[in-house]
């Protein structure tokens, strides 16, 4: 051994290992299947690169579990692609992932409720100092020589040393040292019930060690089966088998959500095994976050994260693909242009969607699940994929003014089928959140009329329905929109409300003098009821929410040029109509003008002037009774 150094872990990885080591979890054995399924990964890697790299020898890949009662050591060996020195570094004294930090504050102080997440932020191999007071690793390269071995030694506190090593055979092997308390896990029919339950589905073997009694030679039992799971037929596969081989490839502790199996024979041959999962993981409103798709060509392993397969709005989809047609040593550059490629995409866009609107079918509870962690990456469907519009539509979920609730239950079906009588568009509001949609002055006619008004309030909402035109033969129509239609939904006699508009003319002449430049237009409007003003914009400007979105991702947002429109039916209006002082009806017009764009956008230029316009007003009125009273 030489070569020897003592190296400090960076510190994400302390906070992490101090979390590990000091915290009782309720499923501990969850570290032998990270650490298997490490291995399993390993060996796939080699058999991928030796793929191009003829000289490789990739038969016989296998797992081993080594049990060392008299020492209370635990062994987990492959003959996989193993590590070099400063891979050794990277992979095991320091995490690169950004998501570390995520999962340490995830985990937060209820431990035990929490112990599913190890896995999902890439820290799986950490998980094996739960059960361990030291760990070894013992590893060499495929491309090292037998003098160029690596051994990495840790207690788990703030270091850990390095070291080269003679080592006879390429891979890796990890020895826990394990913790008073932990004998269990040195009882072999004990590790051979976690392998049976988590591993039965690696695709190569996973070995125990065994003696033979008569010679005392050392014998390899296999556990597993050792065959894919998704080569075998789906009557042979039972539920519990499905759940676990989901765990084992998206590490996730959760049963997922459902799932669907396909073998698919003729022009193109493949196997897609396709899951939802229960929950979202941290970073899924990433639209950077990787797609969860392991591609395999003739049930050799070829790449983790294969976006080529499902666009954005599917990432969440995790699952596995296996081709016949596709050749082995494909990369990514050719999957990109690959007509194969293009057709399996189709073909798994469509499986996925089929997936899910079973689930919406068959199965609302679980649907409602599904909305609450990934309908916001599914609004996304709208914009990016044409070809199935009408299929991504009907999965949509709103709330409405009809159900008095925040969860998006209600279906764009749901609503055409209460849509009233000669009713010709379908209605909605967007806003930041759903008590200022559902409280919005913009709802007062509908409210009053019993019309259903969807209510969107999630970021991505106005640029989804940017995308949206109609839905059944019946067109969208935001109702903050300067819109004629909306204005005869009020039912206003015309005779009376040419009257009351000629008589107003001059007061709207009046107010387009003060306001200038500062407002499109300004208009009289019937569709108010409690409120004196609002403002809107036209159908084809950019809306204030769509504003608000360029202005969270950084973009340049053009000024919006707002049309003023006022209530003549209100009591307020009716007095500023009346006023002659000018500064006194200026100050009338601007409070009315600032209640509007509060209204609108959440947010005012100038809230101090706005605040001081009132209180100078009600000081106004307070004199006036006191001198009436006087």
């Amino acid at each position: 051994m030489n070569g020897q150094e003592t190296l400090h872990f960076q510190s994400e990885v302390k906070q992490l290992l101090k979390l590990m080591i000091h915290s009782l979890y309720s499923n501990k054995e969850i570290f032998l299947r990270e650490l298997i399924s490490n291995a399993s990964d390993a060996a796939e890697k080699l058999r991928f690169q030796a793929l191009s790299t003829l000289n490789i020898e990739h038969e016989n890949l296998h797992v081993r579990i080594a049990i060392d009662k008299d020492h209370r050591t635990l062994m987990i060996s492959d003959n996989g692609i193993g590590m070099k020195r400063d891979e050794v570094i990277e992979n095991l004294g320091t995490i690169a992932r950004s998501g570390t930090k995520s999962f340490i504050s995830s985990l937060g102080s209820d431990h035990t409720k929490n112990s599913q997440l190890i896995g999902q932020f890439g820290v799986g191999f950490y998980s094996a100092f739960i059960v361990s007071e030291k760990v070894e690793v013992r590893t060499r390269s495929v491309e090292s020589s037998r003098s160029e071995g690596v051994l990495w030694v840790s207690s788990g506190e703030g270091d850990y040393t390095i070291s080269t090593i003679e080592k006879e055979h390429r891979g890796t092997e990890i020895i826990l040292h394990l913790r008073d308390g932990e004998d269990i896990f040195l009882d072999p029919w004990h590790i051979r019930s976690i392998i049976s339950k988590y591993s039965e589905h690696i695709a190569l073997p996973v070995e125990i060690q065994t003696k033979n009694e008569k010679d005392d030679t050392t014998l390899w039992e296999q556990i597993n089966k050792a065959q894919a799971l998704w080569t075998r037929n789906k009557s042979e596969i039972n539920e519990d088998q499905y759940k676990e081989f989901y765990k084992h490839i998206s590490h996730d502790n959760n049963d997922p959500l459902t799932w669907s199996h396909n073998r698919v024979e003729g022009k193109q041959e493949y196997t897609s095994l396709l899951y939802i999962p229960m929950q979202a993981p941290w970073d899924m409103w990433n639209r950077e976050h990787k797609h969860g798709l392991k591609l395999y060509v003739q049930r050799v392993f070829i790449m983790d994260d294969a976006e080529q397969f499902l666009p954005n709005y599917l990432r969440f989809i995790k699952g596995i693909i296996d081709s016949n047609d596709l050749p082995l040593n494909i990369s990514r550059e050719i999957l990109q242009t690959n007509h194969i490629t293009q057709t399996l995409r189709l073909a798994l866009i469509k499986r996925s969607l089929q997936m899910i609107e079973s689930l919406a079918k068959n199965d609302p509870n679980k649907y409602q699940i599904f909305w609450k962690q990934f309908g916001r990456v599914l609004k996304e469907g709208p914009a990016e994929d044409k070809n199935n519009l009408d299929h991504i539509t009907k999965l949509l979920r709103f709330s409405s003014t009809v159900c008095n609730d925040t969860l998006q239950t209600v279906s764009l079906t749901d609503y055409t089928q209460r849509m009233k009588e000669n009713q010709e568009k379908i209605y909605y509001i967007t806003a930041d959140s759903y008590l200022a949609a559902k409280n919005s002055p913009y709802l007062e006619m509908f409210q009053k009329k019993s019309i259903e008004v969807l209510l969107l309030s999630d970021r991505i909402d106005e640029w989804m329905m940017s995308h949206l035109t109609e839905f059944n033969n019946k067109k969208f129509q935001s109702v903050s929109t300067s819109d004629t239609s909306l204005n005869q939904l009020a039912d206003i006699n015309t005779e009376r409300q040419k009257k009351t508009e000629q008589s107003l003319e001059p007061f709207i002449n009046r107010i387009k003098k003060l306001l200038g430049k500062r407002v499109k237009g300004v208009n009289l409007t019937h569709r108010l009821c409690d409120t004196p003003a609002i403002v809107t914009t036209e159908v084809n400007d950019m809306t204030t929410q769509m504003a608000k979105l360029f202005s969270a991702t950084g973009q340049e947002v053009p000024e919006i040029n707002y049309i003023f429109e006022l209530n003549p039916e209100h009591i307020l209006v009716k007095h500023a109509a009346n006023i002659q002082n000018a500064d006194q009806f200026s100050e009338w017009i601007e409070l009315f003008l600032s209640q509007a764009m509060f209204a609108a956008t959440g947010t005012l230029d100038n809230p101090h002037q706005f605040t001081q316009r009132i209180n100078k007003m009600l000081m106004q009125s307070v004199m006036s009774n006191l001198t009436m009273n006087t």
